[in-house]
């Protein structure tokens, strides 16, 4: 269970990971006046929050079970990495809707 675990913590770092840094790339795209392009990085930055949420709530759904989830450090880095990332994610979003009504005037 120890590896398995350790695979699953990596692989919600690894979706929260590129939510940034699509995020990040979806503002590029608004400050330099690229609002559809931006909201389409919006949408693929979506769909690895929904893998990396899924797999966290596979995790949720199996402690309510009964079965026993290890916490570890890596497990807590793995959660602020989640949270920061839906965090980035919704303040990216309104600077980009930001970006939209500068541009629209």
């Amino acid at each position: 269970m120890k590896e398995e675990m350790e695979t699953i913590v990596f692989e919600i770092i690894s979706n929260a990971g590129c939510v940034k840094g699509i995020c990040y790339e979806a503002l590029d795209l608004a400050i330099e006046g690229k609002i559809d392009e931006a909201y389409k990085k919006l949408d693929e930055a979506n769909e690895y929050l929904l893998k990396a949420h899924e797999i966290q709530t596979n995790l949720i759904q199996k402690e309510v079970n009964g079965e026993k989830v290890e916490l570890s450090v890596l497990f807590v880095h793995a959660q602020d990495h989640l949270m920061s990332c839906i965090e980035i994610k919704n303040l990216v979003s309104k600077l980009i809707k930001l970006c939209e009504v500068k541009n629209n005037g």
